[in-house]
């Protein structure tokens, strides 16, 4: 039935239509030109009319993308005002305290520390990390030396002349290297060396000085040309003279940190007292 509603309705269209070309043929050509010029400006008023209407979801979108952008706007006004007071704050600080160093990018601080660590490895101080003692260490205690590693490497390239740090004994396939990746963020990418070799096998024995608090000799400044050794080895259990009986074993030069000579014991009712530092303690006092 629909279709041939459709069908009678298509049917009257056609007529109409031949109709409208036979009115047209007996309209001169001016009539015609004239007619099409103002069904032209019917179109075009109909449309001016369907543009200046809203129209549900094209103009919520624009307004939501309106609100969005004037939102960013004033966050991006608030950050540059924000600056901008931080700058001057910064330089009224720095007219009324001439004495204190300007401060510097991060950039800036990155590379300065890059070239001082470059500088360190070509001519030194050089500080070695002996990881050969780490079979027999616990999972926390391999996790605490970990830790240390990481505060090391942290407060040394601080410094304004820091040591470059070499891991020994070192294997990637090792518990501790994953307990590094595991806890240090950037492990893999820290301006050191990584070596599984041992560090009496590294460097000329002549060269070396291993720090351990068993050590009869106080070591009072740094020489650039020697090699020191720290004995990664966390020993919940303390094991004494560990260090100094390897260094020994391999007729190494030793000595210790001057803590007797320049540090005051601080009375405490435990009477607590030992000269046996982590490894990122030791390289601060060095």
């Amino acid at each position: 039935m629909d279709w041939k509603l459709e069908g009678s309705a298509w049917e009257t269209k056609s007529h109409m239509l031949l109709g409208q070309e036979c009115l047209l043929e007996d309209i001169g050509e001016d009539d015609v030109s004239e007619s099409f010029q103002l069904l032209q400006i019917d179109m075009e008023c109909e449309s001016q009319e369907r543009g200046s209407l809203p129209t549900g979801s094209v103009t919520w979108c624009s307004k939501n993308v309106q609100r969005k952008q004037k939102h960013w706007e004033k966050i991006v006004a608030a950050k540059k005002s924000k600056r901008k007071q931080e700058k001057e704050r910064r330089k009224a600080n720095r007219a009324e305290n001439p004495g204190i160093r300007p401060q510097h990018s991060k950039r800036f601080l990155r590379t300065l520390t890059k070239e001082r660590l470059l500088e360190a490895k070509h001519s030194g101080p050089r500080l070695c990390i002996d990881l050969s003692m780490t079979d027999h260490m616990s999972k926390k205690e391999l996790s605490r030396l970990a830790g240390q590693i990481r505060r090391l490497y942290g407060s040394n390239k601080k410094a304004d002349k820091p040591f470059w740090i070499c891991l020994a004994g070192f294997s990637r396939d090792s518990p501790l290297y994953e307990e590094c990746l595991r806890m240090n963020d950037g492990f893999s990418s820290y301006m050191l060396d990584i070596t599984e070799e041992d560090c009496f096998s590294l460097f000329p024995l002549e060269t070396l000085v291993y720090l351990t608090p068993d050590s009869e000799h106080a070591l009072e400044d740094v020489d650039v040309n020697k090699i020191y050794i720290l004995g990664g080895l966390v020993d919940e259990s303390i094991q004494k003279k560990v260090t100094f009986q390897k260094a020994r074993e391999h007729s190494v030069q030793t000595a210790r940190l001057p803590i007797q000579e320049y540090m005051i014991r601080r009375q405490n009712g435990k009477n607590y007292y030992s000269e046996i530092l982590a490894i990122n303690q030791d390289s601060k006092l060095a």
